[in-house]
């Protein structure tokens, strides 16, 4: 036999919001993929099952969409009167390559949750009965993250009956708070406008909100692009004529942000920017059949993640939504109905989420306070994955 036996790595795989991952604690990964590099971009691509020209990942832990296709690794934190440090790896389905230009603010309900399990949190800040307050230092973009993980007996507590839409089954709540979600190194709306002209060309040019909060994200108006802000997954993601439009007007939106240079950049940045579009209220079916009424929500939202549309909201991208919506110019906020406002209910593909977000003006510069959000999270198998030897 010439070939090397496989290698397995501690790891365990869990639900975060509406999205799924495989989590590390960094002193499990062997000591070359300790440390940024190609070692450890070879073991997430083969634990996920990339790249995959068929698009399945049927030979990893993937699930073949941008929400099942991710990775975490954590540690304890090397920043004063934080607990744990997270650094997030978002997999490309059909390419060699792992995006770690931002947060996963889904999976970020599971961080809290892995890290007291593990031992990453002091035994002295976990209470017996109660709230646990974590405190997360997010690498990908140097943020602060605090998450309110219910604790019984000493233990996390996964089981409860708040319902996520996106999510079939009830769990218990937790409550994450993202402190200072704007970008600290520039101005929040890097073009310094609330709205810009965004000129695509061969496609056409749209009224754009570009904001860095959460998550760098482009917003337009639906109506602008002959959408209806009410589509599902299988309105979109069929059409791959619609899908290449919305990758080239991010490509733009990029560059005019300021995140690359030229547009051939964006293939190798595909996690952010991220592009959404927004309409006001309007009733719709949702994909699970929930009837959504145009009383249920302030305004409707549809993202694409990885040149998909999400089936639900990536939680970094309602961080912005929220930040977006309580400054009155923006097409969120208008969208909205316009106005004051520190919290807002939209709509999206599988239901309805509330996000609120403290926003204020500062010398003529818009700037976030924090978003906060509710989300779940569960283990839902832990002990090792095994990887091909010779794979880094």
């Amino acid at each position: 036999m010439t070939h090397k036996p496989q290698v397995k790595i501690p790891a365990t795989y869990m639900r975060g919001g509406t999205s799924k991952g495989v989590f590390f604690s960094l002193t499990d990964l062997p000591e070359a993929a300790q440390v940024p590099g190609e070692a450890r971009d070879k073991i997430l691509l083969r634990t996920i099952g990339s790249p995959d020209p068929y698009g399945q990942q049927i030979d990893g832990m993937g699930g073949a969409t941008s929400s099942t296709s991710k990775t975490v690794i954590l540690a304890k934190s090397e920043q004063p009167d934080h607990d744990v440090d997270y650094l997030f790896g978002q997999v490309s389905i059909n390419k060699p390559f792992v995006d770690w230009s931002g947060n996963c603010g889904n999976l970020t309900a599971a961080v809290g949750a892995f890290a007291i399990a593990k031992g990453l949190v002091s035994a002295d800040r976990i209470p017996e009965n109660g709230i646990c307050t974590v405190r997360i230092w997010q690498k990908n973009i140097s943020k602060t993250i605090i998450a309110h993980v219910p604790i019984t007996d000493g233990e996390v507590q996964e089981t409860g009956d708040f319902e996520l839409d996106g999510v079939t089954f009830p769990a218990a709540e937790v409550v994450i708070e993202f402190m200072d979600p704007a970008d600290g190194e520039g101005s929040m709306f890097p073009t310094g406008n609330l709205v810009d002209d965004l000129e695509v060309p061969g496609v056409g040019t749209f009224k754009a909100t570009m904001i860095n909060a959460g998550i760098p994200t482009i917003f337009v108006n639906a109506a602008d692009i002959g959408y209806k802000g009410t589509e599902l997954q299988k309105d979109l993601n069929s059409d791959a004529d619609a899908l290449a439009r919305f990758e080239i007007m991010r490509a733009y939106g990029a560059v005019k942000m300021g995140l690359i240079k030229d547009v051939a950049e964006a293939a190798d940045r595909q996690h952010t920017p991220k592009i959404a579009f927004v309409a006001p209220a309007t009733a719709y079916e949702s994909s699970s059949g929930k009837q959504i009424t145009e009383g249920d929500v302030d305004l409707c939202v549809r993202a694409l993640s990885m040149g998909k549309l999400h089936h639900a909201m990536m939680g970094t991208a309602s961080v912005a939504i929220a930040t977006a919506a309580a400054i009155p110019g923006t097409l969120v906020n208008e969208a909205a109905g316009g106005g004051d406002r520190d919290a807002v209910t939209f709509g999206h593909p599988s239901g309805t989420l509330r996000v609120g977000a403290a926003a204020e003006e500062v010398n003529g510069e818009w700037t976030a306070k924090k978003a906060v959000m509710s989300r779940s999270a569960r283990i839902i198998m832990e002990g090792n994955v095994h990887i091909p030897g010779g794979t880094f």
